[in-house]
């Protein structure tokens, strides 16, 4: 199993070697040259195992010969014996035929964890075998940068810098960040939009010069292993409501499209899913360009689901590849184009291929609270704002068949946004330990502008010391 760029200018690399670079250097993401495929007995086999034993098979089959069995097995199992729930993430039955899955049991309390811890094992794997040291630059837009911090923080071989947008997360979003003591971590709070973090970090990448003086590399879900990682969840689920006999429909919140892309590889995997419902808030990019055939850059806006206060997606360039039939000098040259002039036409053929699979729904402010409220009163579940966003996504488009079981991805602790929960619903989250003993601890980051000399200057003298 090789990587090859959506952008065709770098060559192949294994699995490890993506891992490990996250951004191709021509400015592409990495995809497997070819997609690995399951067979229904496999699939159908997932049905009542171990997640770990589960995950431990799926990403093997991206892994390849770069990590051994075993290996890979003893990670997998180490890096879920951290999670809450011995299910690691559970269906809750809602009604007939309506599904949340829980991805929110981990230590930072998102679906971010999921793929992160792991994704620090297979650093510390591969690092120690090649004796080298990296300097991890993530942007967030509330829960990454948590979770990547939680993940990697005091491990040797490893630097970790933050950029997040200041202001626009909530206090429990930051404060997983900011409290960490650890000397390989540092929090920038960039005044700023996600976006603006997101294009910093994407200028480095692109900066030869710079990334290898300070050994670069990226945990956002521009790294395929965090995609892979999240692809497992939708097997596990799937099988557990009967597939492959029974197709499946998924509605996902999202924001940079990690997520709901796992979801579209899990179905070139062989996975029958029927639909993937993409719930948006008013940066609605992406229900846009599925609806008009533009994907057009809007200005951000700030809301009550931050995670999802994107307006440039960055795993849509590995869809618009699969849709362009890999064509790479197209990707190359839409993407490029999008850089430039914020907007981009995706070709006929394209759009109807991406609409085989997603549907999309822009949700409001007010449709967000209500969400919140009538699932609670409806079901007794207290859901979180992008949890909520996804909820009323699927209940307006729902799955093409109506017996067709549909799952919510329930991708946050409603904890980590106790005044948006509580102005909704009436009622504020139980707080988890893990927030209860941030609560009085020191924050620790530093101001600045999106100012890309000014953050490369800071990673670059944070790398030496």
């Amino acid at each position: 199993m090789t990587y090859i760029s959506t952008r065709g200018a770098a060559p192949p690399v294994s699995f490890l070697d993506a891992v490990l670079a996250g951004l191709a250097p021509d400015g592409g993401l990495y995809v497997p040259d070819k997609w690995p495929q399951l067979t229904e007995a496999e699939i159908a086999a997932f049905a009542g195992r171990p997640y770990a034993e589960v995950a431990a098979d799926v990403i093997g089959r991206f892994a390849g010969d770069s990590v051994g069995k075993a290996d890979l097995a003893e990670m997998c199992a180490d890096a879920y014996a951290s999670f809450s729930h011995v299910a690691v993430t559970p269906l809750v039955q809602l009604a007939p035929g309506r599904f949340l899955l829980e991805l929110f049991h981990g230590p930072t309390l998102a679906f971010k964890d999921v793929a992160l811890q792991l994704l620090a094992r297979l650093y510390d794997h591969a690092l120690a075998r090649l004796g080298r040291r990296l300097t991890i630059v993530c942007a967030t837009s509330g829960d990454t940068g948590g979770a990547a911090i939680e993940a990697f923080r005091g491990r040797a071989n490893v630097k970790v810098v933050v950029l997040f947008p200041d202001g626009r997360i909530s206090d429990v979003q930051r404060r997983f960040m900011t409290t960490a003591d650890d000397a390989n971590v540092a929090c920038l709070a960039v005044r700023g939009a996600f976006d603006d973090c997101q294009a910093m970090l994407k200028e480095m990448f692109r900066d030869a010069q710079f990334a290898r003086a300070v050994d670069l590399s990226g945990v956002n879900s521009i790294n395929f292993a965090r995609i892979a990682a999240q692809t497992v969840y939708y097997f596990a689920a799937a099988a557990a409501l009967g597939a492959p006999k029974r197709k499946v429909a998924f509605a996902v919140p999202t924001g940079n499209f990690g997520d709901a892309y796992a979801g579209y590889v899990a179905h070139r995997m062989g996975l029958p899913i029927e639909r993937i419902v993409l719930g948006v808030n008013s940066n609605d990019i992406l229900s846009r360009a599925l609806e008009s055939g533009r994907y057009a850059r809007g200005e951000v806006a700030a809301t009550v689901s931050p995670a999802m206060d994107i307006q440039a997606a960055s795993n849509f360039e590995r869809l618009y590849f699969e849709a362009a039939e890999r064509d790479p000098v197209e990707t190359a040259r839409a993407f490029e184009a999008f850089a430039s002039q914020g907007a981009i036409d995706i070709p006929p053929r394209g759009l109807t291929a991406m609409r085989r699979l997603f549907a999309a729904a822009a949700v409001s402010e007010d449709e967000t609270a209500r969400t919140i409220l009538s699932t609670l009163n409806e079901t007794g579940e207290l859901v979180d704002p992008h949890t909520a966003v996804g909820l009323a996504a699927a209940a307006r488009i729902g799955p093409a068949d109506p017996r067709t079981p549909l799952v919510t991805l329930s991708t946050a602790h409603p904890a980590k946004f106790p005044q948006t929960v509580k102005a909704a619903a009436g009622v504020e989250p139980a707080a988890p330990q893990s927030v209860v003993r941030m609560a009085g601890r020191k924050e620790r980051f530093k101001r600045l502008n999106p100012n890309l000399a000014t953050a490369k200057a800071f990673i670059a003298e944070f790398a030496k010391a």
